[in-house]
């Protein structure tokens, strides 16, 4: 549909010819260029709700959810680390939510260790009471290895889809036989001159 409708505003309007003259492809890259990119980012609805399973699956993460609301001078506890870090992953920094490494560097920039994080950008800074990006540096830098891998992990299986695995694909089975020991690996020698001729 906006295909159809970008199409009639260059055949009803005064544009400049010169971009119609280079032909389908810069029409092509035209179109292109005056289409957001959805496909980039994750649905807002998966991104708001997306710390919930998080906290299922690692119930010892803390939460750190006592801050209060500008808004309504209440504690919001839905304003979880979280929450924030995963906000801060997508929207501050526009990092694939579906990426293992993405998700080590956001946790490097809390670390001190890659990326700046400012503190006027940063989730919550601005409807939160206290800034909580300290808070959240800290209790980033009190988990250990083990369960920042773990965090990690997590967070990509929330944003992948699962995949369903086809019904003839089974585990291999130990009733195969073991190899004899009179079986030699195969070896391949390396190519001689002349060896090309035998193929004729």
């Amino acid at each position: 549909m906006r295909f159809l409708l970008f199409f009639r505003f260059l055949l009803t309007k005064s544009v400049p010819k010169p971009s119609l003259k280079r032909g389908v492809g810069g029409i092509l890259i035209a179109i292109a260029l005056s289409l957001p990119a959805i496909a980039q980012q994750p649905p807002a609805a998966d991104i708001r709700d997306a710390w919930k399973p998080v906290y299922k699956q690692l119930p010892n993460l803390p939460l750190e959810n006592k801050y209060v609301s500008r808004e309504s001078g209440k504690v919001n506890p839905d304003s979880t680390l979280v929450n924030r870090l995963i906000e801060y992953h997508v929207y501050v920094k526009g990092r694939a939510p579906n990426y293992r490494l993405d998700w080590k560097l956001t946790l490097a920039d809390y670390l001190g260790a890659n990326e700046l994080i400012q503190d006027t950008t940063y989730p919550g800074a601005k409807t939160l009471h206290q800034n909580p990006l300290e808070g959240d540096r800290a209790a980033i830098n009190r988990l250990n290895r083990q369960q920042r891998d773990a965090l990690v992990q997590t967070l990509v299986n929330v944003f992948t889809p699962e995949t369903s695995t086809s019904p003839t694909t089974e585990p291999p089975t130990n009733n195969q036989q073991p190899p004899t020991n009179n079986q030699q690996p195969t070896t391949f020698s390396q190519p001689k001159p002349g060896d090309a001729d035998l193929l004729k």
